[in-house]
Parts: structure tokens; C-alpha cells; sequence
């Protein structure tokens, strides 16, 4: 499976707008295929919407996209908002969970890193080791890395309930010392992962998401 994740930076206070036209194109545009979460920025960059589509690969994307457009029901009528778009495509690691349908947040934190290149195979082993111990605090809605778009991407996304809960639950997964998983991984003998940039989002759900 793969994820495109859609980033549209938009006109300021366009926001309610673009969420009403594009939930509405996409009550036509779902019997292609369905959203897995569409989401707006509420701290970070703001006036910035994401949205998430789950296919099999890229010729399913090819395909399905080709179709909703000869049909007329798609893309939504948002042009007039948009100041710039970008489009990734993201492979989940094995420990990466299926995004489906659920009421998990309604705040999810996106950490976006940027890493060194050839340490890919360093973050797997070790976010594998780790992520059992920071489960026991919270589900995780995704663990991926990037194959088109900006490469050497590696992308977590964790829900919360409350920003309240963010800050509790961080605090008590490091205190383990189980947490976060480059330490877990030096404390262990091994090494961490050689990062070149870290930037956060907290995003919140549209009304239409499938993932709340």
C-alpha cells in the first residue's frame, strides 16, 4: 500500500470554504476510491489543508484519479484559494497501522524528519525495537517514509485527545527510558539515526474525514 498525502497552502481565512467545496466534490469523487483523513493545520504553518489517500500502488492511483477527473466530479472548485500544492507519495514501514476510519483524536501531531541519506535501514531497526514500549501509552495513525516527492522523508503521526493528553503522554513514554527510539538505541549499544531537520504540525480533521 501506498499513501499520497496532498499539502495545499491556501489564502488566508479561506479555510471553512475550501473544507465546505471540497467536502462537497467529495461526496461524488469517494465511489473512486475514499479519503483515509483530510486534515487542516491548527499550530505550525497555518492556512495549510492535508489530505491522505490510500491506493495499492501507483498505477491504482494512475487509474482511479484519471477516471474521477473524465467524469467531471473532481478536483474541487478551490482554485481560486490555493497558493501552492504539493504532493507526496509515502510507504508505510511494517509497524505502520492501516489508517481506517476511527475517533482517535481529535488533535494528531505530524513530525516530519528529514534524515541523512542511507539511514533508512538505521530508523527501521530502530523505531522496531522501540515502538512496542511508546504503544502502551497511545496509538500511532502512521510510520511512513517518502518514495516520490521530497525524499529522505520519515513521517509520524501520533492522536491525541487533548493537547493536554500530548504533553502527558510524551512525558511519561520518556520516562522509561523506552522512549524516544535513537536513545533506546545508543542505551541499548547500538547507534542513532543522523537526522538534518525536525518540524512538527497539530492538525485537526474536516467534518467529512473518515479519521476523527
Amino acid at each position: 500500500m501506498i499513501y499520497e498525502v496532498r499539502t495545499y497552502d491556501l489564502k488566508p481565512r479561506s479555510v471553512p470554504e475550501v473544507e465546505k467545496r471540497f467536502g462537497e466534490a467529495y461526496e461524488k469523487r469517494k465511489k473512486y476510491s475514499e479519503l483515509a483523513v483530510f486534515w487542516h493545520t491548527e499550530i505550525g504553518p497555518l492556512n495549510q489543508i492535508i489530505h491522505v489517500w490510500p491506493y495499492q500502488d501507483l498505477a491504482e492511483r494512475d487509474r482511479i484519479r484519471a477516471a474521477a477527473v473524465k467524469d467531471g466530479v473532481w478536483p474541487p472548485k478551490i482554485g481560486e484559494f490555493i497558493l501552492s500544492m504539493r504532493s507526496d507519495i509515502f510507504i508505510p514501514f511494517a509497524i505502520s497501522p492501516e489508517i481506517k476510519p476511527a475517533k482517535v483524536g481529535p488533535y494528531f501531531e505530524m513530525r516530519t524528519y528529514t534524515y541523512a541519506s542511507g539511514e533508512l535501514p538505521v530508523i527501521t531497526k530502530a523505531w522496531e525495537n522501540a515502538i512496542e514500549g511508546r504503544l502502551k501509552f497511545g496509538p500511532v495513525t502512521a510510520i511512513w517514509y517518502s518514495d516520490l516527492g521530497g525524499l529522505n522523508k520519515f513521517v509520524h503521526i501520533w492522536p491525541y485527545k487533548s493537547l493536554d493528553e500530548r504533553v502527558e503522554i510524551r512525558n511519561k513514554s520518556r520516562a522509561t527510558s523506552a522512549w524516544p527510539p535513537a536513545e533506546l538505541a545508543e542505551k541499548q549499544g547500538g547507534r542513532g539515526y543522523l537526522l538534518l531537520a525536525q518540524e512538527n504540525k497539530i492538525l485537526m480533521p474536516a467534518s467529512f474525514s473518515p479519521l476523527q
